[in-house]
């Protein structure tokens, strides 16, 4: 037995969160490990103890070995849990918790490092008799080697990064031609994020679904597996959706996929949750192992919920040495649970990563929902981390229950100020190849390819001239409700900017709490600080709202809205700004600066690219132009908004 009372969450946001959950209820103390970014988050708050680790960038801080173990020595920690990313999947790291003395609570190095090398790992399970993807996973790694290899595969194939993961240095390749310049993109793109270039080959399973089997092992020998998660609704190769039943699952395939994950984590002698991932071909039988990971999954709250257990207090027990609770036939699977991956992101921008302030913050409640999540309203997202902030999750007794039920959740949910994938979420649940259960790998893009920005919803932008006419009258220290004429009703003009298009709008005032704009009647029910409850045209509904600088976030059921009052703005104003200054979309790094002062750039020109959430953004002049200021350089820190270059466009140059 591991004697330990103390455990560091070496993680951050959600899933330190959730761990000191379990932990507590266990009754262990813990302590939270943060970044100088992170200092007050509520993950540092819930723990027991919170101890800085380093600076904002992951490198040196959650990534940072050695200061998360200085950490759990200066704190009194006997062991650590890793979550997942960061050095969740770090042999090295397993190994130097054990050389300091600390129980890792996941699984040995020894089997980190066999799953943690793509190619090795399929030359293992190929060995184990657990059915693989054909393809190559050779050392000859020249052009040569794997044009010749993906010749005898057929085309189409898979490209792959052997160290990667999360979709990086991958590729997928139906035409010849495109063969090479795959491997040459994937190999740079490997290098920069593992490094190392390592490739494997497979062949592509077209329409295929990702179903992985959630397996759990012990130090007694026991092996069994919860299950199976279905995680084919992606973008990018980055998981969006996923469920527990699989619809493509019977309770025969899922014993057969179940009996080769229990043989792959047999195979390399494994403690402790793991989930082995399988692309089941569009036949419905055929499936072929992908990888393992080695470690807990984002989306394991959908196996805890149709199984009963809590998936963090196995990995705790079964790290203490204690054996597995259950047996194979013991693990039951009741009804169907469903999560979502709330993302600070702008699916109709390429799903752009998001940062800035969290203004406005509310959860979603009610009966089979649970939301996973380190966030609270005030909250700063930065750029220095994945951009998914929450999970949301639905449990029925069936598939459509819970789905419903998500649906219902997601449009209560409230995360104002920055953009999110909520709305986006909503529309994939409704989508009617997801509600029939049949979709793919290809869901997204086929269906989803280039999500257009919502259209302003009519009843949503009669409430925020509503707004923006009473936050008007508040800071002239007038009352909207005397905003009449003795002629009779007076329309008031507004100019409304939602980000598409600037709508002219007339709101006249009726009687306190009640207004008319267009041919809309709006009557105020009820305040809150920062929802109203509104009957448009007879019809009650809630808004949440918040302001934030120039521009009202508004959100109602399934709908968003972000916009600013521009009514007196000069015309072209905005436009004539755009094209003299840059600015930073979001809060973020300056890793390139491409001009200087003085020089004279072109439209679309590069000036500086910005790295934020993991993406790098190119930040380029709108019109020919001087560049007048560049107060930035290679390094900076900057924030939203922030002035990134001053220019003066050539036509203003020119005039006399």
């Amino acid at each position: 037995m591991s004697a330990f009372d103390t455990i560091l969450i070496a993680n951050r946001g959600e899933i330190a969160c959730r761990i000191i959950r379990s932990a507590r209820a266990l009754g262990y103390r813990t302590v939270a490990v943060y970044s100088e970014a992170d200092a007050g988050a509520p993950h540092c708050e819930q723990a027991d103890l919170a101890t800085c680790i380093g600076p904002a960038e992951a490198k040196q801080s959650y990534l940072n070995a050695e200061a998360i173990i200085a950490a759990a020595k200066r704190t009194g920690a006997q062991a650590v849990h890793p979550g997942y990313g960061f050095l969740s999947e770090n042999a090295a790291f397993a190994e130097a918790c054990a050389r300091a003395g600390l129980v890792f609570i996941g699984p040995p190095a020894s089997a980190i490092a066999a799953m943690g090398n793509k190619a090795a790992a399929k030359r293992r399970m190929i060995e184990a008799g657990v059915p693989c993807v054909p393809g190559y996973q050779g050392e000859d790694q020249s052009d040569e080697a794997l044009l010749r290899e993906a010749e005898r595969i057929g085309l189409p194939v898979m490209v792959k990064a052997a160290a990667g993961g999360g979709g990086r240095g991958m590729r997928l390749v139906q035409d010849k031609a495109a063969l090479l310049p795959a491997i040459q993109a994937a190999r740079s793109e490997a290098e920069n994020a593992f490094g190392s270039g390592e490739l494997i080959l497979e062949k592509a399973v077209i329409d295929g679904r990702h179903i992985e089997i959630q397996v759990f092992a012990d130090s007694h020998g026991h092996v069994i597996h919860l299950g199976e998660r279905d995680c084919s609704v992606q973008r990018r190769h980055q998981k969006v959706v996923e469920e527990a039943p699989s619809p493509a699952a019977d309770a025969a395939l899922r014993s057969r996929m179940g009996e080769a994950a229990v043989a792959a984590a047999k195979a390399i002698g494994y403690v402790g949750a793991g989930t082995v991932e399988f692309l089941l071909d569009a036949d419905g039988r055929s499936f072929y192992f992908l990888e393992m990971n080695t470690r807990l999954q984002v989306e394991h709250p959908v196996t805890e919920m149709v199984t009963g257990l809590d998936l963090v207090a196995l990995q705790i027990r079964v790290a203490a040495g204690e054996a597995l609770p259950l047996k194979q036939d013991e693990a039951v699977l009741t009804g169907h649970a469903i999560e979502t991956r709330l993302y600070a992101e702008a699916p109709h921008q390429g799903f752009l990563p998001q940062s800035g302030l969290l203004a406005a913050w509310q959860p979603p409640e009610g009966l089979g929902i649970r939301v996973d999540h380190g966030l609270r309203a005030g909250q700063t997202i930065t750029p220095h981390y994945d951009p998914m902030i929450a999970k949301i999750i639905a449990y029925g007794l069936t598939r459509d229950e819970a789905r419903r039920r998500l649906i219902a959740a997601l449009e209560r949910t409230v995360a104002l100020g920055i953009e999110t994938n909520r709305g986006f979420l909503i529309d994939l649940l409704k989508h009617e190849e997801f509600a029939a259960g049949r979709a793919s790998t290809r869901f997204i893009p086929q269906h989803f390819a280039a999500p257009a920005r919502p259209a302003a919803d009519d009843g949503l932008l009669a409430a925020a001239a509503l707004l923006w006419f009473e936050h008007s009258a508040a800071s002239l220290g007038h009352d909207p409700a005397r905003a009449w004429s003795s002629t009779g009703r007076m329309a008031w003009p507004l100019l409304l900017d939602d980000g598409q298009a600037k709508r002219k709008l007339q709101i006249a005032t009726l009687g306190p709490d009640r207004y008319q704009v267009e041919d809309k009647l709006l009557h105020v029910v009820q305040r809150r600080p920062d929802a109203l409850r509104v009957a448009i045209d007879g019809t009650e509904c809630d808004i949440a709202y918040c302001f934030v600088g120039d521009d009202l976030h508004l959100a109602s059921g399934g709908a968003d809205l972000t916009c600013r009052d521009v009514t007196y703005q000069l015309p072209g104003a905005a436009e004539a700004a755009a094209e003299r200054e840059l600015r930073a979309p979001m809060n973020g790094k300056i890793v390139a600066v491409l001009a200087a002062e003085g020089d004279k750039v072109k439209k679309g020109q590069r000036i500086v690219v910005l790295e934020a959430m993991k993406m790098q953004h190119e930040m380029v002049a709108r019109a020919d132009a001087v560049i007048d200021k560049l107060p930035v350089k290679v390094g900076d820190q900057v924030a939203s908004r922030q002035l990134l270059a001053a220019l003066t466009p050539n036509e203003v140059a020119k005039q006399p």
